[in-house]
């Protein structure tokens, strides 16, 4: 039986300041909580009977059954976030995931300062994601989930950004964030400091056919927020303008910056791969 400081604790995750506070975040149904796991060890684990925690190559179990607290269904509706329940929830530590693992992610090293990123380097053989201020959770779920389909290991985000750890954006990731860096910082700083050499691409209305441009196999994109895209701060600091054309006059005004994202990583990759 669940206890109500469990539920209340539960409840009080999907608010950012409190998953700071206790260090927590939420992920449901076995595809998610099992990808997780792979990486993370559970904090608590409330399951409905029949759930039974994933195994590792040796068919060994992730987590022991013993500390699964076994809950109703009626429970389980009580303390999830989803229109419909999928057996499982667990809370899972926020990983310490800062700087040296962002240097380590790029290949290089990073300067930090006052615990706040200072400046890193990528090399140009990385293809690399930035996303400048996107905020709704579907949206950053979906992006994490193409980045860890085209290969893509590192997502730097600007602070303006959704949180990661929102429910809604770890479960839209579907596991992905489990494969994939997801690191905040002041990305005009980032973008500052790396190699002149390191392409920063950006997507822009008055940007440049990007089916008929030259693709490098690493560099930076940087997509923006939903309805402004870029920002001044950031598009100033854009190497390369891209455009995704319209193929008619009376179009929408421009495209859900996950599919965008999608339809540029789909064609970097397509560049990279014939080049092989």
């Amino acid at each position: 039986m669940i206890t109500k400081n469990q539920i209340k604790l539960i409840k009080q995750l999907e608010q950012k300041k409190f998953r700071r506070k206790e260090g927590l975040f939420v992920a449901e149904g076995p595809k998610v909580v099992g990808d997780l796991m792979a990486r993370w060890t559970p904090a608590a684990m409330f399951a409905v009977e029949g759930y039974q925690p994933p195994t590792d190559a040796s068919n060994r179990a992730l987590y022991d059954n013993s500390q699964i607290q076994r809950i109703s269904d009626d429970e389980l509706r009580r303390i999830s976030f989803l229109q419909h329940p999928q057996q499982v929830l667990a809370l899972f530590p926020i990983p310490a995931l800062g700087l040296t693992t962002l240097a380590t992610a790029l290949g290089q090293r990073t300067l930090a300062t006052k615990g706040r990123q200072k400046g890193a380097q990528a090399p140009p053989s990385t293809l690399t994601l930035a996303l400048d201020g996107v905020q709704d959770p579907g949206n950053l779920g979906t992006i994490i989930r193409l980045a860890d389909w085209f290969g893509i290991d590192t997502i730097v985000c600007s602070e303006e950004t959704a949180d990661v750890w929102n429910p809604k954006v770890v479960q839209a990731t579907m596991g992905s964030i489990a494969r994939v860096n997801v690191v905040y910082t002041n990305l005009a700083t980032y973008i500052d400091a790396l190699p002149q050499d390191v392409p920063v691409y950006g997507t822009l209305l008055d940007g440049d056919n990007i089916y008929e441009q030259q693709l490098t196999e690493g560099g930076l994109i940087v997509m923006g927020n939903e309805g402004n895209g870029l920002t001044n701060e950031i598009r100033r600091r854009v190497t390369r303008r891209l455009l995704i054309p319209s193929y008619r006059t009376d179009t929408a005004e421009s495209l859900n910056v996950a599919i965008a994202t999608a339809i540029v990583c789909a064609e970097f990759r397509r560049r990279g791969n014939a080049c092989r």
